[in-house]
């Protein structure tokens, strides 16, 4: 085993198949067939306002919606767009600040354009991160970029931002982050680098390896984009609850 699969395989145990609580996740990636791409994102909950969701799919669109919508209190920062396409460019993110990409990225700004526009979520104590990223192939040699906002550690009013452009990664590889390190009271948002993660087999096979890594008890729903080199997308999921 390369040292770089050794490590991916090794942040993938500690972080997501070991810890009860990353939270939400996503990871762009890229495919070992046909030099494609792969786009994954899940949601995990405890709480019964976290748990009444499920992922739909229309087209290219990956979006929340609530099993049961009479049990919805405040749909804010739980119903959201979480992965719009715009040609040759794939975003996703935790929350709505998808589309806010989206917007601006189709009026002619940039990825932190969009992003300086927001800031970390208002669920206090725990101030959840927002973290988005984008897969750029409008170029041959494409790009990945990814975005953490968090809440300041010296005042929580305020937003840390950070953006990470890693090197694109080579197949069966990607990068990802989540919004927690792990459970706790308060949350402790997630640190470091985007982590180094596999993406090994076909779209059906990275969402199975995936689905099975999360704490069964707290997993919601998952879904994988798989994208081809023609631009072409094709959305899988899997949904606890509801269809």
């Amino acid at each position: 085993m390369t040292d770089a699969l050794a490590l991916a395989h090794q942040n993938f145990k500690q972080h997501i198949q070991n810890n009860p609580y990353p939270g939400r996740g996503l990871v762009i990636g890229r495919s070992e067939e046909e030099n494609g791409w792969f786009i994954i994102y899940w949601i995990m909950g405890r709480s019964e306002q976290s748990r009444n969701r499920r992922f739909v799919a229309d087209r290219n669109v990956l979006r929340t919606e609530p099993v049961d919508a009479r049990l919805v209190e405040d749909p804010s920062l739980i119903i959201y767009e979480a992965m719009l396409d715009l040609p040759y460019r794939y975003l996703v993110s935790n929350g709505d600040q998808t589309r806010t990409i989206f917007e601006t990225l189709q009026a002619g700004g940039t990825f932190d354009e969009a992003l300086a526009k927001r800031e970390r979520e208002p669920d206090a104590p725990h101030y959840t991160p927002r973290i988005s990223a984008m897969l750029d192939l409008q170029q041959q040699t494409g790009s990945v970029c990814f975005s953490i906002l968090k809440a300041s550690k010296i005042d929580p009013a305020y937003t840390d931002r950070f953006t990470y452009r890693p090197a694109m990664p080579e197949a069966g590889f990607g990068f990802g982050l989540t919004t927690y390190q792990g459970p706790g009271n308060p949350l402790p948002s997630f640190s470091g680098d985007p982590l180094l993660l596999p993406c090994q087999g076909k779209a059906e096979d990275v969402l199975k390896t995936y689905w099975e890594a999360l704490n069964a008890e707290n997993r919601i729903s998952l879904a994988v984009k798989s994208i081809s080199p023609n631009g072409t997308s094709r959305l899988i999921l899997h949904n606890r609850f509801g269809s």
